[in-house]
Parts: C-alpha cells; sequence; structure tokens
C-alpha cells in the first residue's frame, strides 16, 4: 500500500487546511468511487474533476449547502439488481465489465469563503470550478507608519 503525505501542500488547499486533511484521510480509503481530482487553477480558483462515466447531466446532482459540497450520481432505472439480472434487462451480456455504473455520493468539506461558480460534464468527467472570494472586511489592511486612523 502505498503512503503520500500531503502536510507540505495543506497551504495551497482552497483556503483551509481542514480541506487538505479530509482529502489526505480519502486518500487513504482504497474504495473511493468515483475517483476524483482537485486541482489548483490560479490564486483562487480551483476544480475538483470527477470521472463519472456512463452518467448523464441527469444523472448527477450538486448541491452546495454552508461548507459542504455533495455530489450525488444516480441511474434512474438504478433498483440495484445483481449483475445477471442488469445484463439480462439491457439486452446485454458482458464477458466483463469494469466500467462501474453504481450510485454514488460524494462529499466535500469547502474552506470558508469558498464558492461553486459553475459545473460541466464532458467526455465522463464532472468538473466543479470553485473560487474562494474573500469579503473585503476580512482582507489584511496595510497600515501606513506615522498614520493614525480616528475611530
Amino acid at each position: 500500500m502505498r503512503t503520500i503525505d500531503l502536510s507540505p501542500l495543506y497551504r495551497s488547499f482552497i483556503g483551509s487546511d481542514r480541506l487538505a486533511s479530509l482529502a489526505d484521510a480519502a486518500s487513504r480509503n482504497q474504495h473511493t468511487y468515483p475517483p476524483y481530482n482537485i486541482e489548483l487553477l490560479g490564486e483562487d480558483k480551483y476544480r475538483i474533476s470527477m470521472a463519472v462515466a456512463g452518467f448523464g447531466a441527469d444523472d448527477v446532482t450538486i448541491e452546495a449547502q454552508e461548507n459542504a459540497l455533495t455530489v450525488t450520481g444516480k441511474k434512474p432505472s438504478d433498483t440495484s439488481p445483481t449483475q445477471d439480472e442488469k445484463s439480462s434487462k439491457e439486452g446485454k451480456k458482458y464477458l466483463h465489465q469494469g466500467i462501474s455504473s453504481q450510485s454514488f455520493e460524494r462529499k466535500f468539506q469547502l474552506g470558508d469563503h469558498v464558492k461553486v461558480i459553475g459545473a460541466d460534464l464532458q467526455h465522463g468527467l464532472l468538473h466543479i470550478d470553485l473560487e474562494r472570494v474573500v469579503p473585503e472586511a476580512k482582507k489584511p489592511q496595510k497600515i501606513e507608519i506615522g498614520t493614525k486612523q480616528e475611530a
């Protein structure tokens, strides 16, 4: 089993050590479906890419609430039949079926002030674009030496 230490990268993850810790813990879990990447696109821009082969835009739901992002995939006819029942219903007989079409729910914990700005599904990859937008009141202020601010 391969272990990767992500601690040097914590400062570049969506503005939060908490997200990096969760990504680190998730990388240790070998049963993660669907697989995903988290990319740093710019100083405060990020992208989550998920491999959702076999799922269409109508089969995937993306929900953002507070600091949580939930991606759910469900096939309309997904009643969890056995593999033999699936292949006979679809009129297909597989010799090997390696492309999974199982239902899934993947949750991501987002850092403070991270907002979902868009999502796109192309070529079996779901791309969710995120941006960290810090309000002006929370940004650091430069204070000039020798000046006094009035209250």
